[in-house]
């Protein structure tokens, strides 16, 4: 599954650039001349998401790109450049994705011109399984990559083989995950919660903190694309995986692991509030296909998520953005249950 990177927490604000007024005087016509627009300053705490393309050596049974890799395919060398260029004006951060970077042959010339083009973090979202290839983790790495999240989504190499559709995918990725650590590189996996291996999360934990990672998340699956055609085997309740989130949580905040969730309300996620991806993801702007998405946050409050009647009763209601909007449209609301003031208070006491 692609959609966008990996959350964590982008360096300090940057000063903020005063904006230039000029006056007419009096009541006679203005002599004031037009200020030319300022050219756009590269925001510090500002992200884009560049998707190259759609092929993928995974299948996913999640994937939320679905069918794109033969309805929409790849972008050329030169139109990723060109995007690359565009992004450049409004960001310090990029992550490439797709569709799979690391199967493109131009993948090291594209992080390369990344790096030319001055951005200070360059992070590829892969699937992990051409990071096995040590002189090609080398590569990547000396073209300018400093960030790698990779995905894992089994704690053994029958279950993640079976959601990726890839026979021999675990061994790889968890290869590539040591290759990329002994370069001393940083390490930001992603899990996707499905019916499969929601019970197994503490035990995927436990591998993830084995290998080393820098951070993992679990992020609930999102019903579009081939998650939405295969719903039913994949998509499972937010009630019966609460209690493996957290415990899997546990897992990585005793091993001292940045850990978090993606697009589990509040509500599911008492006592680990703290936790919570949409708390820190720094304002995205993402490149797809045909289109831009400037502000993702905003078009996950607007576009992908909803919040249900009881809502706004939750102390959580003003920064909890709610399921993804499928999920309701499918179960509806009666699992989700506002939380109390008092309660959330007790749960902070506790803590």
């Amino acid at each position: 599954m692609k959609k966008c990177g990996i959350s964590r927490k982008i360096g300090p604000k940057a000063g903020g650039v005063k904006e230039r007024r000029v006056s007419g005087g009096g009541r006679g016509r203005s002599t004031a001349r037009p200020v030319p627009a300022a050219a756009p300053v590269p925001d510090p705490e500002r992200r884009v998401d560049v998707k190259v393309g759609f092929s993928c050596n995974n299948k996913c049974l999640f994937c939320v790109q679905g069918e794109k890799r033969h309805k929409v395919g790849d972008f050329n060398t030169a139109e990723v450049k060109k995007t690359l260029e565009e992004a450049r004006k409004t960001a310090d951060s990029i992550v490439f994705t797709g569709g799979e970077l690391t199967i493109r042959k131009d993948v090291v010339e594209l992080v390369r011109h990344a790096r030319s083009l001055g951005f200070a973090v360059i992070q590829i979202q892969t699937n992990g399984r051409m990071l096995a290839y040590p002189k090609f983790v080398d590569e990547l790495v000396e073209a300018g990559a400093n960030e790698f999240s990779p995905a894992l989504h089994g704690h053994v190499a029958g279950l993640h083989d079976w959601l990726t559709g890839s026979p021999g995918s675990f061994e790889q990725t968890s290869k590539g995950i040591r290759n990329v650590k002994a370069l001393g590189k940083t390490v930001l996996t992603n899990s996707v919660i499905t019916r499969s291996n929601f019970r197994h999360l503490p035990e995927l934990a436990h591998l993830l903190v084995s290998l080393g990672v820098d951070q993992y998340q679990f992020a609930f699956v999102h019903p579009v694309g081939s998650a939405a055609a295969n719903f039913d085997a994949i998509v499972p309740r937010m009630s019966m995986i609460e209690p493996h989130v957290k415990a899997g949580l546990a897992v990585g905040i005793k091993a001292g692991k940045s850990v978090m969730t993606e697009a589990i309300p509040y509500c599911f996620m008492g006592g680990f509030e703290r936790y919570v991806a949409e708390r820190i993801i720094p304002r995205t702007k993402i490149f797809d296909a045909g289109l831009v998405i400037d502000d993702y946050t905003a078009f996950r409050l607007t576009e992908g998520k909803a919040k249900g009647p009881a809502c706004p009763k939750c102390v959580h209601f003003a920064y909890c953005e709610g399921p993804w909007k499928e999920y309701p449209e499918k179960f509806g609301w009666d699992e989700f249950t506002p939380v109390a003031a008092e309660k959330s208070a007790r749960r902070k006491r506790a803590r």
